[in-house]
């Protein structure tokens, strides 16, 4: 018998829920949202973003003296809306709701209000506060933008395939173009609270839930989300939420055409002086091909290519969380991606730790080694 250990054996989360566990979804949910329209952020320097932005593969839409509009290739919404603010910040994301009249059951439900969105955007919305206090704005009825030249994913040979003859392939070394949003990640010191406020209130789903290891019977610790659209396939996630010492925004994702693309895409930011934060590499939840950039404000994007798509059928996988487990191949996850690098940043996260052990939340000095065991694993 072969002495070699597969290091994912058992990380795959096909395997269901135990009796007693999370369901991963509502009963009745209030509404259930279609999609992630886009995000918002706060920046102080819009020229630098927006430098970024073109080299990472989005498309201008909207531009004042204050304000960004980021969009990709597909139709419909930008994907990343900027404001000029005087310090860097993630100000939450927006949902995209089947109607208005989605929205004024949802309004009644949370005791908010549908109000009109800016003319450059259009449309209604409801703004909402979840248990963290993320702002998170529903919307309908927004201005649909036209859909942009996409960029051509390669024509391949797999295997005894034969599809290009008397051809050669030269991806350009130019940015990778971005079709749409995908998904946004954010960590929450109130985690269970959090999932189901999302699930009750916008009719998401999980498709994988993690938990520390060791520490299945306390519950799970980070939930990969996605819209339930009943038979048409959504994403695998479009919502991911973690635990974690502090409230705050870990990266958003935004589909491209192939590797290629991604790959090329990648040595263009590269070249000019961005850094990488981590790939590239192909996920286990979601098996996206994945490569991780940070903006010149620090936050971390993503591209990524060939996602898992669920339709409304599939329960939720359960598995044990570890730095191992987060890719199927590709480099090992950096110090970087998993926010231990020495720093500002990770300082930031040491006194949050202390602080939110003084705190009534979930983060408690359990959780806190199942955490510390996971970033060495």
């Amino acid at each position: 018998m072969s002495g070699h250990h597969d290091v994912h054996s058992g990380l795959h989360s096909e395997r269901g829920a135990l009796a007693g566990e999370h369901p991963g979804r509502a009963r009745n949910p209030v509404v259930k949202v279609l999609d992630l329209a886009w995000l918002e952020f706060a920046k102080p320097d819009l020229e630098r973003a927006e430098a970024f932005a073109h080299a990472f593969g989005f498309t201008t839409a909207h531009r004042t003296a204050d304000e960004v509009h980021l969009r990709g290739s597909d139709p419909g919404s930008p994907c990343v809306l900027i404001r000029r603010g005087a310090r860097s910040r993630f100000a939450g994301p927006a949902f995209l709701a089947a109607d208005s009249a989605d929205l004024l059951r949802l309004a009644a439900a949370t005791d908010a209000r549908v109000a009109p969105l800016p003319e450059s955007i259009g449309g209604l919305g409801v703004d909402l506060i979840d248990p963290s206090g993320l702002r998170v704005r529903v919307v309908a009825e927004t201005h649909e933008l036209p859909a942009l030249q996409p960029q051509q994913p390669h024509v391949l040979n797999l295997g005894h395939e034969v599809v290009r003859v008397n051809g050669t392939q030269r991806p350009p070394r130019v940015p990778a173009r971005v079709q749409r949003l995908g998904h946004v990640v954010v960590q929450t010191t109130r985690y269970r609270e959090t999932l189901d406020w999302y699930l009750r209130n916008l009719g998401m789903i999980v498709s994988d839930f993690l938990y520390y290891p060791g520490q299945r019977g306390r519950g799970p610790v980070m939930s990969f989300i996605r819209c339930d659209r009943g038979v048409t396939p959504a994403d695998h996630h479009t919502l991911a939420l973690t635990l974690g010492p502090s409230n705050r925004y870990l990266h958003s994702a935004y589909q491209v055409a192939d590797l290629d693309a991604l790959a090329a895409g990648g040595e263009y930011l590269r070249e000019r002086g961005y850094r990488r934060s981590w790939g590239i590499g192909r996920h286990i939840q979601g098996s996206q091909i994945f490569d991780y950039w940070r903006d010149p404000d620090g936050f971390m994007v993503e591209h990524f290519s060939d996602g898992d798509m669920f339709d409304g059928s599939v329960e939720p996988g359960w598995a044990p969380m570890s730095a191992t487990g987060l890719a199927q191949w590709g480099p090992p996850a950096t110090k970087d991606f998993l926010g231990i690098t020495p720093g500002a940043e990770s300082l930031r996260e040491v006194r949050a730790i202390v602080d939110s052990l003084r705190e009534d939340n979930e983060f408690d000095l359990r959780r806190l080694r199942g955490l510390l065991k996971v970033a060495n694993s």
